[in-house]
């Protein structure tokens, strides 16, 4: 019998398409097709699929995870500015009963103080920060160990 392989969304917020251009101190010079192609790579390593997708809508990103949900595939979410305000996105997350790992490519904690907060990191299983590209990477590995843990 051969099994499907587990499927995860890796969902990406606002200003994210812009990568390699915006602000490449922060956030570096991967570009998001780049950053596409390595999550793509780095979950069939794992033995997943993935799917990355970016909207700047907040509205679009919801229904991303509704899907994610009824799909019951697991969630790499970096919600890049709604991380700290959008109480909708965290209402849409707290319904998922798959895995979700909340992912940053800069340490919110150590940049201006309003990116301290997140209304995501409570509904999580749990939070990569201030890796780069890598934080993508381990979420992916963070994702495959908590549906290895399920089955």
């Amino acid at each position: 019998m051969v099994l499907a392989m587990a499927h995860v969304y890796v969902l990406n917020g606002p200003n994210l398409g812009r990568l390699g251009t915006r602000e490449p101190e922060v956030y570096g010079h991967m570009t998001f097709d780049e950053l596409a192609e390595s999550c793509v790579a780095a979950a069939e390593g794992l033995g997943l699929t993935a799917t990355v997708l970016q909207t700047d809508d907040e509205a679009t990103l919801i229904g991303w995870l509704h899907q994610a949900q009824d799909e019951q595939a697991a969630v790499v979410l970096n919600p890049a500015a709604f991380t700290h305000y959008s109480y909708a996105l965290r209402d849409a997350c707290a319904m998922l009963t798959t895995p979700l790992v909340e992912v940053h490519l800069s340490n919110p904690a150590a940049r201006e103080e309003f990116r301290h907060t997140s209304v995501i990191s409570a509904v999580a299983h749990g939070t990569i920060a201030g890796f780069g590209a890598d934080s993508y990477r381990l979420a992916l590995r963070a994702v495959a160990a908590l549906l290895a843990d399920r089955s």
